[in-house]
């Protein structure tokens, strides 16, 4: 049985770290990096204490909502945190190197602790809220991370752009957990227990569809894992996020946040599982497979190769966890190990080469194998894995990939055979791109390169480390398999798995398949010159499509409407933001009503005793009577009848102590308006009935949402006291020490909400204080 106590040490030490990596900067310098690999391999630790280990923990975290803190240890829960972790100890220990001498040290450990650490609660997460928590995590600590370099433009435009997107794909996710609670309500779960909803994940996907949220849910959860895995068209950010520094790329967008999405798709695999999903995940995945394979071998720059090769491999993944055979579950769990190993080795080998060799441009580079023969022999290593060469790793999960695409097409007939072709040419391009990059080494070198010197043993070893796992998956891939990746497929799968690992013995569809690939991807090779220029004049006919220029359009629109709609709202006016805020309030409150509810709760007139009528009926007259007044002075005089009715209603609705501060707040007003009236104007000028005409309109929506607010929050005479009010009636006396549960409920129950609107009102006060002075003293700003 899973322990919470070391899961949830797992996930705190990382955040412990986090806050207190600016301290340890300060004495421990650039080995603070080391420190860091520390705290991962502690986590790493605690987390191996796990194997074998199955089940769901939790403690209570808003019980009213049935939501608590649930971690649950699975194998594929703990793949991708012992990924995380691992991956964590080598990219710590190479950065402790790499960013030796660069500026706020302390700012980059503590986000990418933080980030390491939410992604292992992301793994761990059993609950739909605290799951979606980390996620949003994961893309703050990120937009962090890659605007690392904050002088840089192009740093912070590819930070902000990639918070758009994976923070957008996180709504997405968030109204998808609401769909999925209402499923879940319907079935009698928890409405946000995760492990209870795949649990019993036929109740659920029959509720779901039979309230029509079926493919709404799955298209959000699509849309949400697209973003954040860079599928298309979202895939536009991974790229511009190789600013980052080298260590950034190799943990953020190789081996954990890229994988955040699959891995959430793979976990909702069982419940969402279905024609639908395959029409869907499949077709998107094969898509971004393609897509970027081609733009992979169209790249300059090494990392910018790597990054569209990773939106590639991802598209491998969601095309793997889109097929619904086993196969599916088999190959999307045995490449999300495979592809963390050799990519994250490959950023790494990348990061050595622009930190010796001074450029990272493709064809600035070439013959490195004589100045850095350990690093080509972990490049050839990694870059055959990527390829799918066999027998290296790579090759073993892509095979499994080829099996479900075959097996798809199979089953489907007709158009399904699109599955295997296009992961075959996708395929094809995966060869070329990989062979490019292994090039950079066995390739001839260019005469303008200076020379290269050897890297320092802590640029090394990590990527050796790296290179020696693949080394091992590729010799016995077996041990893996045996060990987690069984474990992890069955978790994604909704019948037996069990990952066959090995040469092909026979032929078969797939074997084709890989033959193909391999052959005509190693014979294009010499034509690669050639077949990028081809590439490079469909992409030029295509820019206006690119996903960037679309959303650089967008960005530009947004800010031309921003300066339009600023000019209209902030004109200086009072009366301007009293009406846009009003309007605003009553818009949304009314939609909220009308999209949640069915019909206005009738009003008890017949219960309402002749005073409280009497009362009302002269406050409505006072009203009335402040629009037509004659002088400043009547109009404030019958406003404060109006807020002394007020108050009489309270007393007659045995609302005492709301009645003495309704009066106390009327006179002061009172006080207030007949001090200024002599400084204002006694003639405002001809009437501007337009803008009266829009006073009244709203005047007239503020009253219809204050009318329609108090019917739905008035609890219903006849019926029994809400849940709410039974707590508060039985709690105020033992609990908050006094009969008035209305002083109960604002100084003891929500003594926090009271204190910061106090806190609110105070900055408030000193604010109109700093302006008055100002004023005095000639200041205009």
């Amino acid at each position: 049985m899973a322990q919470f106590s070391a899961l949830a040490a797992a996930i705190a030490l990382p955040f412990l770290g986090a806050a207190l990596a600016p301290l340890l900067y300060r004495l421990l310098g650039d080995r603070v990096g080391l420190a860091g690999a520390a705290v991962a391999t502690a986590s790493f630790a605690l987390l191996l204490t796990q194997l074998g280990a199955d089940g769901t923990v939790s403690v209570p975290w808003i019980p009213s909502m049935g939501v608590a803190v649930r971690l649950t240890v699975d194998g594929l829960s703990l793949l991708f945190a012992l990924l995380a972790s691992g991956i964590g100890v080598l990219i710590f220990a190479y950065a402790s190197e790499y960013m030796h001498g660069k500026p706020d040290l302390g700012r980059f450990y503590s986000a990418l602790l933080a980030f390491m650490g939410s992604i292992v609660g992301l793994a761990l997460a059993a609950d739909l809220v605290v799951l979606f928590v980390f996620w949003e995590l994961t893309s703050v600590c990120s937009f962090v991370l890659i605007g690392y370099y904050t002088a840089d433009e192009e740093s912070r435009y590819s930070a902000r752009m990639a918070m758009l997107i994976t923070v957008g794909g996180g709504l997405c996710l968030l109204v998808a957990i609401l769909l999925l609670g209402v499923g879940a309500d319907a079935a009698g779960l928890a409405r946000f227990d995760l492990s209870a909803i795949l649990a019993n994940r036929e109740a659920v996907a029959e509720a779901l569809r039979a309230r029509g949220l079926f493919v709404p849910t799955l298209v959000l959860v699509v849309v949400a894992a697209g973003a954040k895995s860079a599928q298309v068209p979202l895939y536009f950010w991974l790229p511009g996020a190789m600013v980052a520094p080298t260590p950034v790329s190799a943990f953020l967008h190789s081996a954990t946040m890229v994988k955040v999405g699959v891995y959430a798709l793979g976990r909702l695999r069982p419940l969402l599982q279905g024609p639908e999903w395959t029409a869907v995940v499949a077709t998107l995945g094969l898509v971004t497979m393609t897509v970027g394979a081609m733009l992979a071998v169209i790249s300059t720059d090494i990392k910018e190769l790597l990054a569209y090769s990773t939106a590639s491999h991802l598209g491998l993944l969601v095309a793997a966890f889109g097929f619904d055979s086993h196969y599916g579950a088999e190959a999307g769990a045995f490449h999300l190990f495979n592809h963390a190993l050799f990519k994250a080795a490959l950023f790494l080998v990348a990061g050595i080469i622009a930190h010796e060799a001074g450029t990272r441009m493709i064809e600035d580079l070439g013959g490195l194998r004589a100045d850095l023969p350990i690093t080509a022999a972990i490049t050839f290593l990694a870059a055959l894995s990527m390829a799918g060469i066999p027998p290296f790793s790579g090759f073993y999960s892509k095979e499994i990939m080829f099996e479900a695409a075959w097996d798809a097409a199979q089953a489907g007939g007709g158009l399904a055979w699109l599955y295997p072709a296009t992961a075959v040419f996708a395929s094809i391009f995966t060869v070329l791109y990989s062979l490019r990059f292994l090039w950079l080494f066995f390739g001839d070198r260019p005469s303008g390169l200076p020379a290269v010197h050897r890297p320092p043993v802590g640029l090394l070893a990590p990527p050796a480390v790296l290179a020696v796992g693949v080394l091992i998956v590729s010799l016995f891939p077996g041990l893996a398999v045996d060990r987690i990746l069984d474990d992890a497929a069955a978790v994604t799968a909704v019948s037996s798995v069990e990952i066959h690992a090995g040469l092909p013995t026979y032929l078969s569809g797939p074997v084709v398949m890989s033959a193909i690939t391999i052959t005509v991807g190693v014979a294009a090779f010499p034509f690669y010159d050639r077949i990028q220029t081809g590439l490079n004049r469909i992409r030029a006919a295509t820019t206006v499509l690119h996903p960037t220029t679309v959303y650089d359009a967008l960005l530009a629109a947004a800010d031309r409407g921003s300066a339009v709609a600023g000019r209209g709202v902030h004109n200086g006016l009072i009366r301007t933001y009293v009406w846009w805020v009003l309007s605003a309030a009553c818009v949304l409150t009314l939609a909220g009503f009308a999209t949640t509810t069915t019909g206005l709760p009738a009003p008890a007139i017949a219960e309402t005793p002749a005073a409280l009528v009497l009362v009302l009926a002269v406050a409505v007259v006072a009203a009335v009577a402040v629009t037509t007044a004659e002088s400043h002075v009547t109009g404030v005089l019958t406003l404060g009848i109006l807020g002394f009715m007020v108050a009489i209603f309270y007393i007659l609705a045995s609302g005492a102590d709301l009645a003495l501060t309704q009066l106390v707040v009327e006179t002061l007003l009172l006080l207030i308006f007949l001090l200024v009236i002599e400084e204002l104007p006694a003639f405002y000028g001809e009437i501007d009935w337009p803008r009266v005409s829009r006073d009244a309109a709203l005047s007239v929506a503020v009253g219809t949402t204050a009318f329609v607010s108090v019917l739905y929050a008035a609890r219903d005479a006849a019926g029994p006291p809400t849940e709410t009010a039974t707590y508060f009636t039985d709690n105020a006396i033992p609990e908050g020490g006094g009969a008035n549960i209305v002083n109960v409920i604002l100084t003891d129950f929500r003594a926090f909400d009271t204190l910061g609107e106090s806190i609110v009102i105070v900055l408030a006060a000193l604010s109109v204080l700093v302006l008055l002075t100002m004023r005095d003293r000639g200041e205009t700003r």
